[in-house]
């Protein structure tokens, strides 16, 4: 893609539109970057960029932004109704997302993943596969670094690993992966994408424009998933830990077998993978499966499924205090993803939940409590309503605290050894942090402080 001379105009300043603008400016393009913050609210950006022959528009979006570029890159997360945007389509313009441009200006093979839930640690297993396989590896997207800023040193005998958003996924046009999966969908970002029908849309752009040359790994478990293959018209490949698939990964007598073609190989037994519970076996299923797909032999999958230590704030150890086990998975922004992590509790269970209110109901969540559960400590904007759910189902352990480190210490006088708090709180960070990550590190910042 030869764009040097092109106007563009990037909208959104945050984490993917500084290395947007960085990567265009080196390719000799005129750029103007939008934000809706006030310039005093962008000193960190404006340090960033202010060698650049860069024009900034703070503080709004006017629609007059898009009469003078050739195309228009969003971040993640920016409306699709706001002017600019509106105005660049009236006019015939292109609107993409970083992640298609980034595709776009690179001739790296690319194994894509996207799902509702597993995302990050699948992306990152079969990051270490990849590795361990012999392959420079660029682990990109929604993870680590944006795809944009690794086009440049990226070859052709390289490989990216992304892990891809329905935020990221709504903004491409061609992106087509080598290799994409689809790991589950449940209801998650609503407020968002308004229905169901739309979420699945976006999270199908991961496999639209492949052909028969490529892969589509879809998990059979899953409902919503596995009623996607006959829409794919590449080679479709299924995962299950629960029933043979006949093509794909499943679990023969126990161990991780994959059948591609008139290939069977066993890979591994599931005890020896380090990471514990059943979520984690569909990830192992899913990124061992992409990374035969993709050359990587049986015994390398093995040792790196022996070997991954998982990722962090994904029902991530933290300490063992007084008998009491910490766990931070402030990654469960959603239901299910917080469901599957107290499905993965083996002992006696006080949990910190709520936060952001996506829409969600949280029946589920609180019905998969069991015998599992014995408090939980009730923290954001969704407090109120998780309550008033959990009681509703008969749960009256449930307690209210002002911020995460009250929630800490009120779980710390609660908890009896032989117990575990966990951090899962169903909901998303924005109402109290900037993201998951700042939650989960202050949770393992107050866990210490008790020692």
């Amino acid at each position: 893609m030869d764009i040097k001379g092109k106007k563009v105009l990037v909208i959104g300043a945050a984490v993917t539109g500084v290395p947007v603008v960085k990567q265009l400016s080196q390719l000799g393009v005129e750029v103007v970057l939008n934000d809706f913050k006030r310039v005093e609210e962008l000193k960190d950006v404006i340090e960033e960029i202010e060698e650049l022959p860069i024009r900034l528009v703070a503080g709004g979006h006017p629609s007059k932004l898009a009469e003078d570029c050739d195309f228009v890159v969003i971040s993640p997360g920016i409306p699709l109704d706001i002017p600019p945007v509106q105005s660049a389509k009236a006019m015939g313009k292109e609107v993409i997302g970083e992640i298609e441009l980034a595709f776009r200006l690179t001739n790296t093979p690319i194994l894509a993943i996207t799902g509702t839930n597993g995302k990050t640690t699948t992306t990152s297993l079969l990051g270490e596969m990849m590795r361990a396989g012999g392959r420079k590896t660029f682990v990109a997207g929604n993870i680590g670094d944006a795809m944009i800023l690794e086009v440049g040193k990226a070859k052709e005998s390289d490989i990216f690993v992304l892990e891809v958003s329905s935020f990221q996924l709504e903004s491409t046009v061609n992106f087509k992966p080598n290799i994409s999966a689809i790991l589950n969908i449940t209801p998650d970002h609503l407020n968002r994408h308004k229905t169901i029908e739309n979420y699945i849309d976006a999270k199908c752009r991961i496999f639209k424009n492949q052909d028969e040359n490529d892969f589509t790994i879809l998990n059979r478990d899953d409902p919503e998933t596995s009623k996607l293959a006959g829409i794919a018209r590449s080679k479709v490949l299924l995962f299950s830990r629960k029933r043979e698939v006949p093509q794909g990964a499943y679990l023969e007598n126990d161990y991780i077998v994959v059948r591609v073609g008139n290939n069977k190989e066993a890979i591994v037994h599931k005890d020896e993978i380090f990471i514990p519970g059943n979520h984690n076996l569909e990830n192992a299923l899913a990124a061992a499966l992409m990374a035969y797909c993709a050359g990587v032999t049986p015994s390398v999958i093995a040792d790196t499924l022996k070997s991954f230590k998982g990722v962090e704030h994904r029902i991530e150890y933290v300490e063992e205090i007084d008998g009491v086990v910490y766990y931070n998975d402030s990654k469960g922004t959603n239901v299910d993803a917080s469901i599957k992590a107290v499905e993965a509790m083996k002992r006696p269970t006080l949990i910190i939940a709520g936060g952001y209110d996506k829409g969600s109901e949280y029946d589920d969540f609180i019905e998969a409590f069991g015998d599992v559960v014995r408090h939980m400590v009730l923290i954001g904007k969704t407090a109120d309503k998780l309550e008033k759910t959990a009681h509703k189902h008969g749960f009256m352990n449930t307690h209210k605290a002002k911020d995460l480190r009250e929630a800490v210490m009120k779980c710390h006088s609660l908890a009896e050894p032989g117990d575990c708090v966990l951090l899962s709180p169903a909901c998303a960070s924005w109402d109290m942090f900037s993201d998951y990550e700042e939650r989960g590190r202050l949770f393992k910042e107050y866990v210490r402080e008790l020692q």
